[in-house]
C-alpha cells in the first residue's frame, strides 16, 4: 500500500495502469492494482473511496503489485527504500511513499544451487 501525488500525466489513471516504478536503484514495472481512496494533498483526509481514476494533481491511497520480487521497506522504518517515482513515456508521472508492504511467502521462489547446499548441510 503506498500514497501517491499524480505530477503529470496526459490522460487518467485507473486499476491495471503498469508503469515502471524506481525505488533506491530498483526500476521494476509494477501494476495499479487497487486505488483504495482519493486524499488531500497536504492533509491526507479522505476524500473519495473507491474512485475510478486519477488525473494531474490527485493524490491517493493505493495498492501496487510489481512483476517481479522487488526489496522495499515501508516509509516510516527505512525512508531510503520507503520512496519510489512512478515513470512512463521517459518522464515522472508520479511520486510517493510506501506506507505498508505485503511480503510474499519465500518457499514459492526459486531456489538457488546455493541455498540448497545451505540446506543440505543444516
Amino acid at each position: 500500500t503506498a500514497q501517491v501525488i499524480v505530477l503529470n500525466h496526459p490522460g487518467q489513471i485507473s486499476n491495471g495502469y503498469t508503469p515502471v516504478l524506481d525505488c533506491h536503484t530498483a526500476h521494476i514495472a509494477c501494476k495499479f492494482a487497487e486505488i483504495k481512496e482519493k486524499c488531500d494533498r497536504r492533509t491526507g483526509k479522505t476524500t473519495e473511496e473507491n474512485p475510478k481514476a486519477l488525473k494531474s494533481g490527485d493524490a491517493a491511497i493505493i495498492v501496487l503489485v510489481p512483476s517481479k520480487p522487488m526489496c522495499v521497506e515501508s516509509f516510516s522504518e527505512f525512508p531510503p527504500l520507503g520512496r519510489f517515482a512512478v515513470r512512463d513515456m521517459r518522464q515522472t508521472v508520479a511520486v510517493g511513499v510506501i506506507k505498508s508492504v505485503t511480503f510474499k511467502d519465500v518457499s514459492s521462489g526459486k531456489v538457488t544451487k546455493a541455498a540448497e547446499k545451505v540446506q543440505k548441510k543444516k
